[in-house]
């Protein structure tokens, strides 16, 4: 692969951007099952350079230079001391929310510049969308105002004092672990600033991996040093099983190829063994239902239950350096929102927590907390929202029902008529669309159009993009291929600033916070949606929405029918019901 100039299919892109939509398709899904996106060389040493030297070395070097624990060439002394895990919590959330972590470069749709993060949540005027805007107090509405910035951005200071100042030695941590821990009282500014922000917009909260890193503040917050350990082990087991569990059924098997394909030190020969055979036969092969459930989902939810009961020091490193292995294959990876800070944190918490803090002798152990009701409340505090969101995942979002790398995601695709894409600019945005960004990275129209086709394309490589592009193309008949279709992911985070593929930051309200601001005719903008499977059910509900005319159609698919399609259907739509829509169009 080139270094500084990406891999293109052999095509000639302006011929190929007049070909029929599903053929465009054919073409780049079989090109991505062997390149992926086709992301130059230079941008993986920008993401590695970003992760090493900003992420890792940047926050190591303020936090050990803050807290007492030696100096950062120092590990022998630093890696197992309870306020570096404290405070790389509080730098990863830092950097996330900034939007410097995840959701950030070219392979989130970034392209110039590389991230949304504070360019738009620090900006009056723009869209927010609050969770429950009907039902809690001051949260109506869908625009930034001057307090959500201002909101923000002490958001942002109270991390950054947590994070410099240093640790005291309180809640019965021992005189051996020199840096103490973070004040008690300085997490309660995060807290606080993170709820309320969360209730004005979710997708800063959801942007500050708020479903797993505020429950992280709140043990710290009130928990003594014993009772600390044990709830940080408790929350990650949670996140690793309940992510698991959140993989049974058919979606995740269909993740794992393209994921794989998209793995830029991948030999082309192994990402082509996940599929029956590629190029021709895209869907996943024997060899990629054993890599997603057996060493995927299997590994993720029998590991992390060994490492909590395990009392047995050589198995308790065994299990940390499989939990290690899997962060850092997923990283290896470059998936599309690019959590490589997420995961290489965790891998660090498995570290830390497990090898540095071994249960045994009536410590650290799951039930050697200080109180017995303890663990039944954190138990539930933290399997809450993850039970909810896979049962009704209609009332939870992707990221606290803990479907990460799932497959089962709540997802759009959107269709615009020639010109009305370029509307979006009247959003006054801080970034332009993604076809003037490449522009501006000197990409010719042609290729930066093909290039934005690959985001389609992918979507289509996974379970719902089948049938999301089924009822789009249904809906719009004949006119199907006069529209330029685009992935929603990348649309939100155009607009939004931020996504890690939760579709409910795009669900109906965006879409018609949108149409209030821009007021497309009838035909101009139309989205298919569709929400993620519930856990007990084989299929999904979607919609069809015209942002002149709204909702147009309802109706369901089954998920079965899904997994038997190649990406570019050459079977034609997947089997649909139509549960409703318009009398005229009945």
């Amino acid at each position: 692969m080139p270094f500084t100039t990406p891999a293109l299919p052999d095509v000639d892109p302006s011929e190929f951007n007049r070909r029929p939509t599903f053929e465009r398709i054919r073409v780049l899904s079989r090109f991505w099952s062997e390149n992926g996106f086709g992301s130059p060389t230079m941008l993986h040493v920008i993401y590695i350079a970003k992760l090493v030297v900003l992420s890792t070395i940047g926050g190591l070097l303020i936090i050990t230079a803050t807290s007492d624990v030696g100096s950062i060439v120092d590990v022998g002394r630093w890696w197992d001391e309870p306020i570096v895990w404290q405070k790389l919590v509080l730098w990863v959330t830092f950097l996330e929310v900034f939007g410097i972590g995840g959701a950030w470069g070219p392979l989130t749709g970034h392209f110039k510049p590389f991230y949304g993060g504070a360019r738009y949540f620090a900006r009056p005027g723009l869209i927010r969308m609050a969770p429950w805007p009907g039902k809690v107090p001051f949260t109506a509405g869908d625009t930034r105002t001057v307090f959500d910035a201002a909101l923000y951005v002490a958001f942002l200071i109270s991390l950054i004092v947590a994070i410099v100042m240093p640790g005291v030695h309180e809640r019965g941590i021992p005189a051996e672990y020199t840096g103490g821990l973070v004040r008690s009282e300085l997490m309660i500014a995060p807290i606080v600033l993170l709820i309320v922000l969360g209730l004005r917009d979710k997708v800063v909260f959801l942007c500050a991996r708020g479903e797993q890193y505020l429950p992280a503040l709140v043990i710290f917050a009130v928990l003594d040093f014993e009772d600390l350990i044990i709830a940080g082990k408790l929350l990650i087991v949670i996140v690793w099983c309940c992510a698991a569990i959140s993989k049974f059924g058919v979606h995740f098997t269909h993740v794992v190829p393209p994921m794989v394909s998209n793995a830029p030190f991948t030999p082309k020969a192994l990402r082509r063994l996940h599929y029956r055979n590629a190029p021709d036969d895209l869907l996943p092969s024997r060899f990629a239902s054993f890599m997603a459930h057996v060493l995927g989902t299997t590994a993720e939810l029998v590991v992390p239950l060994v490492l909590l009961f395990s009392t047995n020091r050589t198995l308790t490193l065994i299990g940390v350096a499989c939990m290690v292995a899997f962060h850092l294959f997923i990283t290896s990876t470059f998936p599309l929102a690019v959590p490589l800070e997420w995961n290489i944190l965790f891998g660090y918490i498995a570290i830390i927590l497990f090898a540095g803090f071994q249960a045994g002798d009536g410590h650290f152990g799951v039930f050697d907390l200080s109180e017995p009701w303890l663990l039944p409340v954190l138990v539930v505090a933290f399997a809450f929202f993850p039970v909810l969101g896979n049962l009704r995942p209609d009332l939870v979002s992707f990221l606290p029902s803990m479907r990460q790398y799932a497959g089962n995601w709540a997802s759009s695709v959107w269709s615009f008529a020639p010109g009305a894409e370029q509307r979006l600019n009247d959003l006054n945005l801080p970034a332009r669309t993604h076809i003037e960004q490449l522009e501006a990275l000197d990409y010719d129209p042609e290729v930066a159009e093909l290039m934005l086709d690959l985001f389609v394309a992918w979507r289509s490589m996974h379970s719902q993009g089948r049938g999301l592009l089924s009822v789009l193309s249904s809906h719009l008949g004949d006119d199907f291929d006069r529209y330029t279709v685009r992935e929603g992911e990348i649309g939100a985070n155009l607009i939004l600033g931020w996504n890690f593929g939760d579709g409910h930051i795009h669900d109906l309200r965006f879409l018609e916070a949108v149409q209030r601001r821009l007021g497309y005719a009838p035909g101009e903008f139309v989205v298919a949606w569709v929400e993620s499977q519930p856990i007990h059910r084989r299929r999904q509900e979607y919609f069809v929405w015209d942002a002149a005319l709204g909702v147009v159609q309802r109706g369901t698919w089954r998920t079965d029918d899904l997994v038997s399609e190649q990406p570019w259907l050459p079977n034609g739509p997947i089997p649909f019901q139509i549960t409703w829509q318009p009398e005229a169009r009945v």
